[in-house]
């Protein structure tokens, strides 16, 4: 069973559809009992940082998304569930995270591309659960912030968007899209079958 984390922000339904499309089992649950018992946990989100890390801590959620990471069951975060997933955001203020992977989020820089960067965009990948090394999808996003840093020890995916910014993460049983997988297609619905079908025998 698949665990769809509900704080009350996110596209929590269109992401339940498309694991449901696939043939999976999916709940979208506010239920710490319920997390725990699942053999895969989801962290979407749409909104501000601030206010979903509020709304995570306030609901005690936060410990549930961190039980899931250190118990070794797939955790996958979706766009703004990525970047919770990292130390800091600089959205509207300075705000901390969940702190599975290090770094701030940080606005895009003004290249003289319109922001927020919206729409489809070409990623460069490297080997992971969710896809394997030189595949090139293309997948939709929705963001004003980015992970601008480009790391070997977590970066799965890169993309270009008048900078380079890290598309998707992988560290152990820890993953996270900034795009929209639900939103992307066949390509992104492939994603999701590997993540629901990942038992976790091999890491990022």
């Amino acid at each position: 069973m698949i665990a769809i984390i509900d704080y009350g922000m996110g596209n929590l339904r269109s992401v339940q559809k498309a694991f449901e499309f696939l043939g999976f089992e999916a709940v979208i649950t506010d239920s710490p009992a319920t997390i725990a018992a699942a053999d895969h946990v989801v962290l979407p989100g749409v909104g501000a940082f601030c206010d979903a890390m509020e709304r995570l801590r306030q609901t005690g959620l936060d410990q549930a998304v961190l039980q899931a990471a250190n118990s070794g069951k797939p955790l996958l975060g979706i766009c703004l569930g990525m970047q919770m997933m990292f130390e800091h955001s600089e959205e509207n203020g300075y705000y901390d995270g969940l702190g599975l992977f290090p770094g701030t989020i940080t606005k895009f820089e003004d290249r003289g591309l319109k922001i927020p960067h919206m729409g489809w965009n070409t990623l460069k990948t490297r080997k992971c659960p969710l896809f394997d090394q030189g595949d090139d999808p293309c997948v939709y996003f929705v963001h004003s912030y980015c992970m601008a840093d480009v790391s070997d020890d977590f970066t799965a995916a890169s993309c270009e968007y008048g900078q380079t910014f890290t598309a998707a993460v992988c560290r152990g049983n820890v993953m996270a899209t900034q795009f929209h997988p639900e939103k992307s297609g066949e390509a992104g619905l492939n994603m999701l079958r590997r993540f629901a079908e990942w038992k976790g025998a091999a890491s990022c």
